[in-house]
């Protein structure tokens, strides 16, 4: 679709040769010789840029380009006979992309042109680019409609606006990635950076330098100064994914980021202040870390201000029919295929543990379909480790652990009446512990 291209020019020979030159290279043209007449058209049907002489019978440039601005999003270039620093302020400050003083070359003027349609492009894409991001990372496509899921969601909603630090509990596989980065893009600083860390990919000796950056010569192969993870956040979110696996001397000086936002670059004595919120993810229990000695105390309970337990798949099997479903619309969409699953082949992926979780059923789905010939998948075209699972007969004994934990906490609250304090001592547990299982579990009181 061409370009539309609109000239103001009460000039016919200035008015014809803009209008030739810009058909010339392929743009939609149409020539006014009064601002009315512009206006008027442009109420019908947007021009991606106008270019208007300031001095015009009737309305004036500057008018037109008032009128243009409160419109909408066209590039308005103003030209003139006249020009002068002060007229170039003037126009740029009512929001002209541009000024040009007559007399200009005609290949100035089409770059100008191209120009102002770059950035109107540039500036179109950027707002798509947020509206799916805002589409991408709002809670539909997490997928899941079971209690627990449910729970996680109204948890994520109301930890979004604020700044605390939280940390994402589950095992590999469940999510948490995805979770912290809908955190962020549902929280006030999700125009800000958002740094992914894998803090387990990173090599004992170069994490201090990868988190928070290195002063030239620091060490060897420090050549120049280079900003470290969290400098790049600032203003933004760092994502500490595997935090559990970071070593004891890194430990120490990030509890001091998170205490105070502050932290030297490796081999400088600058302090650098940084504004960042700090998400940490872990598949172990840190609380036995904690016990064995490999997880400092003191960041664990930093790092837990508002924890979050992604449940296993295998423990929201009401969530596998629509977890299919969408896997399926991708796969099918990226190798134009029409494939589905058999009522067999269903039934079996129901009765899988997934010791992988969400990653492992992604990854099936995506191998059938590449695989299928026909629209039909069936219960033999399915990966080995399903067809002969037992899951069926024999729940998985943390299944059974989970069920009985949740039915004796019911109890016990239920013995209580509802009082929290009470049932935790009862229960054996801090009060902390008991509203994280009851969380975890779903329960309401």
């Amino acid at each position: 679709m061409k370009e539309r291209i609109a000239i103001i020019e009460d000039d016919k020979l200035m008015r014809v040769t803009l209008e030739d030159a810009l058909r010339s290279s392929g743009y939609d043209v149409s020539s006014f010789e009064t601002g009315e007449e512009a206006l008027k058209k442009l109420q019908e049907n947007p021009f991606s840029v106008i270019v208007t002489d300031v001095r015009l019978p009737g309305i004036d440039g500057i008018n037109i380009l008032k009128e243009i601005s409160r419109r909408g999003d066209t590039q308005v270039i103003i030209m003139t006979a006249f020009g002068t620093i002060r007229d170039a302020v003037e126009v740029m400050k009512l929001g002209a992309f541009d000024y040009i003083t007559k007399p200009f070359s005609l290949d100035e003027f089409l770059l100008l042109i191209e120009r102002a349609l770059e950035v109107k492009r540039l500036r179109e894409e950027n707002i798509r680019l947020k509206h799916d991001i805002n589409r991408c990372y709002s809670f539909p496509n997490i997928i899941g409609n079971s209690p627990r899921m449910k729970n996680l969601f109204s948890l994520i909603e109301k930890i979004s606006g604020s700044d605390s630090t939280v940390l994402i509990l589950g095992e590999s596989g469940t999510g948490k990635e995805l979770v912290a980065t809908t955190i962020h893009y549902q929280s006030k600083r999700k125009d800000g950076p958002l740094i992914k860390v894998n803090c387990a990919a990173l090599p004992e000796g170069l994490i201090e330098a990868e988190l928070f950056g290195h002063e030239k010569g620091a060490f060897t192969g420090a050549v120049k100064k280079k900003q470290g993870r969290f400098e790049l956040a600032d203003g933004g979110t760092i994502f500490l994914d595997e935090v559990g696996d970071l070593p004891l001397s890194t430990q120490a000086k990030l509890l001091r980021v998170i205490q105070e936002r502050t932290f030297e670059r490796v081999g400088g004595t600058e302090t650098i202040r940084v504004d960042v919120r700090i998400i940490g993810a872990t598949n172990k229990n840190l609380q036995k870390e904690v016990e064995n000695g490999t997880f400092r105390e003191d960041l664990f309970y930093r790092l837990n201000v508002i924890p979050l337990l992604i449940p296993p798949l295998r423990e929201r099997r009401e969530d596998i029919p629509d977890l299919v479903e969408f896997f399926l619309k991708r796969f099918n969409a990226r190798l134009s295929k029409n494939a589905r699953f058999s009522k067999e082949a269903m039934e079996l992926l129901l009765e899988y543990d997934y010791p992988g979780n969400v990653r492992e059923l992604e990854n099936i789905v995506e191998r059938v379909v590449t695989l299928s010939t026909g629209e039909l998948i069936k219960k033999e075209d399915l990966p080995l480790p399903l067809i002969t699972s037992q899951s069926s007969n024999y729940p998985s004994l943390s299944e059974i652990t989970n069920r009985a934990e949740r039915e004796y906490i019911v109890r016990v609250l239920k013995l209580t009446g509802g009082n929290r304090t009470r049932a935790a001592e009862m229960l054996g547990i801090s009060r902390k512990t008991l509203w994280e299982k009851l969380n975890a579990y779903g329960i309401e009181i």
